[in-house]
């Protein structure tokens, strides 16, 4: 059996075997070739490459945004007209979005009572007025039995000026927003007594938030002026028995008004 030329040189033991070669590859080919030969498939860009070469999608459209909410500006000194403008150019809280339309309030300018709601509705946000559904046939029937009436002696106002979403309950920052607005209308009217609608409205003018069963029944102050608490008209409608309680706060109300309305006797 012949042998080849590098089998008879192992067998007599002259190893390892070097082979020159005329044209050896530089180090950089060899490590790409070493690379290449650790993948098994073609190479692909890495994903830096791969990022850098696909097409961007296409713009998508999206809405404009909503204009920019401010602050409020003072009111401190602002008369009637000037209010009731800032109060329908108002921006200051979430609430202006989705409105058709801010609602100051409605009434005698120069009233003996001011009845403080919670916020328009969806019928007084179209409307402009403060308590027109069904709510408000309910607090216009309890003024009648006061021998009062709306815009005679009598001014009503809420503790929000925007309707809420859905009608919900308004939240401690939008009451907080609007609080200027309410503060000064109050200031302007000069009420001789105030009466709270609801926990709204009791948070937003005493900061209370105790139950309305609770805070029922006493005499409470604003700037001086007496203030009473009862439920409010909606609430009255899903809780029937509770009108008569309602009631006996209005009756409380008229004697503190006829109070201070008395004239102080001489000593």
């Amino acid at each position: 059996m012949s042998l080849s030329r590098e089998q008879m040189l192992v067998e007599m033991g002259i190893t390892p075997i070097w082979v020159l070669r005329d044209n050896e590859p530089s180090a950089p080919a060899v490590e790409e070739y070493e690379a290449v030969a650790a993948e098994p498939e073609a190479r692909v860009p890495t994903p830096e490459k791969a990022t850098a070469i696909v097409q961007e999608p296409a713009p998508v459209a999206r809405p404009a945004p909503a204009a920019a909410l401010r602050p409020m500006t003072p009111v401190d000194n602002l008369n009637w007209p000037e209010l009731a403008k800032q109060v329908a150019e108002c921006r200051a809280c979430p609430l202006c979005e989705q409105r058709k339309q801010a609602v100051l309030g409605v009434g005698d300018l120069n009233p003996d009572w001011l009845f403080i709601g919670e916020g328009p509705g969806a019928e007084e946000d179209v409307k402009g007025e403060p308590f027109v559904g069904q709510a408000g046939k309910l607090l216009d029937a309890m003024l009648a039995s006061l021998d009062i009436a709306r815009g005679n002696r009598v001014y009503i106002a809420n503790a929000v000026k925007c309707r809420p979403p859905g009608n919900r309950t308004p939240e401690a920052a939008e009451m907080a927003a609007c609080w200027p607005y309410l503060e000064r209308q109050i200031a302007l009217l000069k009420p001789k007594i105030i009466v709270l609608l609801g926990k709204a409205a009791v948070h937003a003018v005493l900061h209370d938030d105790k139950s309305l069963a609770s805070l029922r029944g006493k005499r409470y102050e604003y700037a001086g002026i007496p203030l009473v608490v009862t439920y409010h008209p909606a609430y009255l409608l899903r809780n029937l028995p509770d009108k008569a309680k309602a009631w006996e706060d209005l009756l409380f109300a008229r004697r503190l008004l006829r109070e201070a309305s008395a004239p102080e006797l001489p000593f």
